[in-house]
């Protein structure tokens, strides 16, 4: 059996500057010379490997099956999920679903910009954060903005800190997935197991981080003043999402709370709405609205109530189905059934053993996405809305969309079970544990500067997620703690995230110009990046539980 060597180089700081050079090597192709994603991760997958077997002697035979471990793990547990997740959204497009429920919503929005704010930037953002992700949510949510008065680069900016919050989960919760998949191994816990303990452990994370976001939209739209007299919608916002997400997070995994924590926001705003409103309706600025525009929002959306219902009908069967595919069920745990292909182990640096390999489940929640969409899709035949000749649309839409982001999940996932298995991670680690407690500090900053960096929360807890594991073992951390921040501070960075920027200002007149945005949205970020270092400082001094192993 491959014995890993925890000081190749007989000497700990070449050995980590060593082992930091896949890590630099990747960042600087994706942030300096802006190498598209799947070259980046390609060659730093061939980087990584050959270092792995020169330096850390890994025998290549193994590190191959390694790799093809992480491969094949990538496409199941992320790829197969990301693929689906946007071909039910294009299906809403192409079919004007999408589109309905956008001027139901905001026919819902009162002429009142911090209203239109929480509804659509928070509310509406959550819900594509958790359905599609890789910036998206700012695509569809700035143009809205924009066109209820918010200049485009401040609007850009409040849809991106209104993202903050969901990103931990993303597209149907792949970063997640991917966090317990790279991690499983190490911790020496099978995958689904370790994935409910992730996932409640962020989800606890997310719900105290989700309380600022709001206040912090409100003042950007509207100043103090509107806070002064708008704080009931900042209230109602955070805790309608916190309601549903957190709950979801703890009994039935990552793959909902973003899409649950957004309708029971919608709901709590709307039911808020009917009994209270502002007393003064503010624009852009905490300017008053005027008595014309407060009568053209109040014109109504023109919808009938069947085409209401088949607006909301997509969600509805989304949320039925993979609750019932995942939850808490004896057919669930049927589902889950797989069969291990590709396993290979190593003995650790610390002397414990590392059993990798690929377990092939059919149940694996993209299935239940898929199944998903297969209701959504006869649903909406059945009401006309759709033809069977534009589903050769729809996935030629899909496949020009992700194919990218398909070899992302190849290859990152790859490179992180060959740093892992080879040693390399737990070098890096050992190093890095010399800091001592105060790397609870360290730990949200390097989730942080991965994603602003390479764009992608899910590639930077699967790049981040073993060494993070390590550095808390060695360091007696709650197991998950390091992990969770790791994922946590990632979705913190996003706001300054090239490839997320890049996607956000599509639909606006910042299209090459991300540079412009991302130096708007940079001191928010350090704020909430602050917010969440005195948020891991406290879980750790007097609420080590949150981020314990559950089993």
């Amino acid at each position: 059996m491959f014995q890993q060597i925890p000081d190749p180089l007989n000497n700990l700081f070449l050995t980590w500057l060593v082992a930091l050079v896949p890590v630099i090597v990747l960042l600087l192709l994706l942030a300096v010379f802006r190498v598209s994603a799947w070259l980046a991760t390609l060659i730093g997958s061939l980087v990584t490997y050959l270092l792995a077997v020169w330096v850390w002697h890994m025998p290549a035979d193994s590190g191959v099956t390694a790799y093809l471990n992480g491969s094949f793990t990538g496409i199941q547990n992320v790829d197969w999920i990301t693929f689906w997740g946007v071909v039910l959204f294009n299906t809403l497009m192409v079919t004007g679903v999408f589109e309905k429920f956008r001027l139901w919503l905001i026919a819902k929005g009162t002429a009142d910009v911090r209203v239109q704010t929480l509804l659509f930037a928070w509310a509406f953002g959550a819900l594509l954060e958790g359905l599609v992700g890789f910036g998206y949510p700012w695509a569809f949510v700035a143009p809205i903005l924009i066109s209820l008065g918010i200049p485009d680069l401040d609007a850009i900016r409040v849809a991106a800190i209104a993202n903050n919050a969901p990103v931990s989960y993303g597209a149907l919760g792949s970063p997640i997935i991917a966090l317990a998949s790279v991690t499983a191994a190490t911790l020496g816990v099978s995958q689904p197991e370790l994935l409910m303990s992730f996932s409640a452990s962020v989800g606890k994370i997310v719900a105290i981080l989700a309380l600022l976001p709001p206040w912090v939209l409100l003042y950007l739209v509207s100043g103090w003043q509107g806070i002064k007299g708008g704080w009931p919608l900042a209230i109602v916002g955070s805790l309608g999402y916190i309601i549903g997400q957190l709950p979801v997070a703890i009994y039935f995994g990552p793959f909902l709370p973003d899409v649950v924590g957004a309708i029971t926001s919608f709901a709590a705003l709307l039911i808020l709405l009917r009994f209270w409103q502002p007393a003064t309706p503010m624009g852009y600025g905490g300017k008053p609205v005027s008595a014309s525009l407060q009568a053209k929002s109040s014109e109504g959306h023109g919808l009938s109530g069947g085409e209401i219902f088949g607006a909301w009908l997509p969600f509805i069967v989304l949320v039925v189905v993979v609750v019932l595919w995942t939850g808490p069920f004896d057919w669930a745990k049927t589902l889950a059934t797989s069969w291990r292909y590709l396993a290979t182990s190593a003995k650790s640096a610390g002397g414990g053993a590392i059993s990798i390999g690929f377990d092939f489940r059919p149940g694996a929640p993209g299935t239940a996405i898929l199944v998903a969409w297969l209701f959504v899709v006869a649903a909406l035949i059945g009401r006309g809305e759709l033809k069977a000749s534009q589903l050769g649309e729809i996935f030629a839409k899909t496949f020009k969309q992700m194919w990218g982001a398909l070899l992302v999940g190849v290859f990152i996932f790859g490179l992180a079970i060959v740093y892992n298995y080879s040693g390399m991670a737990a070098s890096l680690a050992n190093a890095f544990s010399k800091i001592g407690v105060a790397f609870i500090i360290v730990a949200p900053i390097l989730g942080w500067i991965g994603v602003a960096l390479s764009g992608s929360n899910t590639s930077t807890n699967a790049m981040f997620g073993v060494f993070q594991t390590l550095v808390g073992k060695t360091l007696g951390f709650p197991l998950l703690l390091l992990p969770t921040l790791n994922s946590v501070g990632a979705e913190i960075g996003k706001p300054v995230a090239p490839q997320t920027a890049s996607v956000g200002v599509s639909t606006s007149r910042f299209v090459r110009n991300e540079g412009a945005v991302i130096r708007h949205n940079m001191g928010w970020t350090f704020a909430l990046l602050v917010y969440l270092i005195i948020i891991g400082v406290a879980c750790y001094l007097f609420f080590p539980g949150i981020a314990e192993l559950h089993r």
